[in-house]
């Protein structure tokens, strides 16, 4: 299995902290490898629904960004990537902290993908598991004129 060059990863982490959402929600591309990633989320008041405890779209959007990542590498260099279903499940509230997804990649394809996501919180606890299908976009990819794999 090929193992992307060093520095596009290191370019793709900082081109996705530098963007907006991302940077939005205080959400950081920690790793990435074919088939896996890990995504962080340092958590702050802003991340809080009305009763104190993280709201589940932010679970929902470290999911979505797990399953996204995990099957990113896999694609060739002029393809992106769109999430076309998202399911996932709550296990245990947060109130604080950081929330850490590891995304895999289960069932790599040429059009579609398929990828899940385990979410953590800072004491290692399992939180939220989902998956998704993802389909990859022709002429869509991202191009940070460094090749993927040397």
């Amino acid at each position: 299995m090929k193992s992307p060059d060093p520095k596009y990863v290191e370019t793709l982490k900082k081109m996705v902290k530098e963007s907006p959402y991302p940077a939005h929600m205080r959400m950081t591309l920690e790793e990435i490898e074919m088939d896996r990633c890990e995504i962080l989320i340092r958590l702050s008041e802003c991340h809080l629904q009305p009763f104190g405890i993280v709201h589940g779209g932010v679970v929902a959007t470290i999911i979505d960004t797990a399953t996204f990542w995990a099957a990113f590498l896999r694609l060739p260099e002029d393809y992106g990537l769109v999430n076309i279903d998202l399911k996932l499940n709550y296990l245990l509230p947060v109130v604080e902290g950081s929330l850490v997804a590891k995304g895999f990649c289960i069932r790599p394809g040429r059009s579609v993908s398929y990828a899940e996501a385990k979410v953590f919180n800072g004491q290692g606890k399992l939180v939220a598991h989902g998956t998704s299908g993802l389909m990859a976009l022709p002429g869509k990819g991202i191009d940070l004129g460094i090749p993927k794999f040397s």
